[in-house]
């Protein structure tokens, strides 16, 4: 963040001058930082008079009137995404530890029928923006409303997932709010001493962890993975207040208008959303192989996935991949066929209900958290498997 010193500032406007985003304008004989500064550093370098810095301070913020944990309530063709609900499970933890209340921010049209899932699943405040033009999901208009609200509101902590409409938006409101934002998070917890929110997520590949802490500015912001947390069981006892916040968007808001929208036939879901996962890495030998893994998770009601390794050798496609560079899942049953269980692997599956492990090497990382390993050639154990599936299913048809 930039930041100027007041005290040095001579008004010669050298720093107005040199700016390519119009960041600098002049109040009065004083230089100032406005909205559109991109923290470039330009104007650090053009200052003779050490009056712009990086690393300065400011004083007048004052974090204790900061309140409250929120998470942004993404929804999806009228329904509570997954995400959403493990937020908001994750987010009960942290506002208990602190004192605060779980809000959830509910966006879009026609949503009130939506408040109660959010009070049932831990939210004890749910804030509706709802109008028309917020139907369909846009960048400019989602980050105009929802920043207004935290300006207004001054929440203490604000979450989203790591979706594709979540990787869009945080950023853009961190950059309104002016606050940090820490993308992808895989643990989120409180410091004991000053009760500031611990985010983590991993750097260099999943080699190492880096813990971030936001220190001087407020809501601290993060992202976190879609199947890392856990959704608290519902509890429809549960009560909450629900307000409806006017939402103030001019026409010059509106960039774009979405005229209708065509949704791609897709044969598989996301596999975020599965219950059960049969996934295969380099041990399934080709693309062909995958077709055992197809047959079994027909059998069981569930979807494949594949390695880092199946994907780049295009055995499987990139949607379908589990691990710290693809998709975190939390199904109730993940099977590992041929996947030896490399760290970025297991961090993107390990918090499955169920893990059972096929691998040739009895060596292998993934039994370490496997619940259930079975040393053999997975090509003749998935047949066998699925075979054995089908004949029990065959039989309790019959009964």
């Amino acid at each position: 963040m930039i930041w100027i010193i007041k005290e040095k500032c001579t008004g010669c406007q050298m720093c107005v001058k040199v700016c390519p985003y119009d960041g600098v304008a002049m109040e009065g004989k004083l230089a100032v930082i406005n909205d559109k500064c991109t923290s470039c550093g330009i104007c650090v370098d053009s200052c003779k008079f050490d009056a712009i810095r990086t690393d300065q301070i400011k004083k007048e913020v004052d974090l204790s009137a900061f309140k409250g944990v929120w998470v942004f309530a993404e929804q999806r063709d009228g329904k509570v995404s997954r995400v959403a609900r493990e937020l908001l499970g994750c987010g009960r933890g942290l506002a208990n530890e602190l004192g605060e209340p779980l809000c959830a921010v509910l966006v879009g049209h026609g949503m009130m029928g939506l408040t109660g899932e959010l009070i049932a699943h831990g939210a004890d405040r749910v804030y509706v923006l709802d109008d028309p033009r917020l139907e369909h999901y846009q960048t400019d208009t989602y980050s105009r409303s929802i920043a207004s609200l935290i300006k207004n509101k001054k929440p203490n902590i604000v979450l989203y997932g790591a979706t594709h409409v979540g990787r869009d938006l945080a950023p853009r409101i961190a950059r309104r709010i002016t606050t940090g934002l820490t993308a992808d998070c895989t643990e989120l917890t409180i410091d004991p001493k000053d009760k500031k929110l611990m985010q983590t997520r991993p750097a260099f590949g999943g080699n190492v962890m880096a813990t971030i802490i936001t220190p001087f500015t407020r809501p601290q912001m993060a992202t976190v993975r879609p199947g890392i947390m856990k959704a608290l069981e519902p509890d429809a006892s549960r009560k909450g207040d629900v307000e409806q916040v006017k939402v103030k968007l001019a026409d010059g808001d509106i960039l774009l208008k979405v005229l209708t929208v065509v949704k791609e036939a897709r044969r598989t879901r996301n596999i975020q959303d599965a219950d059960i996962i049969v996934s295969g890495g380099r041990g399934v030998g080709s693309k062909e192989g995958f077709g055992i893994l197809e047959e079994l998770a027909a059998v069981l009601g569930g979807e494949v996935g594949g390695s880092r390794v199946a994907v780049e050798k295009g055995w499987i496609p990139q949607d379908h991949q589990v691990g710290q560079t693809g998709k975190s899942v939390r199904p109730k049953l993940y099977i590992a066929c041929g996947i030896s269980g490399s760290i970025q692997h297991r961090a993107g599956m390990q918090n499955s209900d169920t893990i059972v492990a096929i691998n040739k090497d009895p060596n292998a990382p993934i039994f370490k958290i496997a619940h259930l390993g079975i040393v053999g050639n997975l090509h003749e154990v998935v047949p066998a498997l699925t075979e054995a599936l089908k004949k029990r299913s065959e039989g309790m048809t019959t009964v």
